[in-house]
């Protein structure tokens, strides 16, 4: 099962949220989605320092 740009983007806003983490600028690329398929980018924005040290550790964590 192929997901959607928007799937892909709000399973990946979800999964952040789960964390305690928000990423408030997440999107669809909106220049790559005219083309579509698997080459659609995701813009995760900009973030402060506060949510980048909780992002990385969270991706640490799940790392063990």
């Amino acid at each position: 099962m192929t997901d959607s740009a928007d799937q892909a983007v709000e399973r990946l806003r979800t999964a952040l949220r789960d964390v305690g983490i928000v990423l408030p600028s997440l999107r669809v690329d909106p220049v790559t989605e005219v083309y579509g398929g698997r080459n659609t980018l995701v813009d995760l924005g900009s973030c402060n320092l506060d949510v980048a040290s909780r992002l990385a550790a969270a991706l640490a964590e799940r790392g063990e």
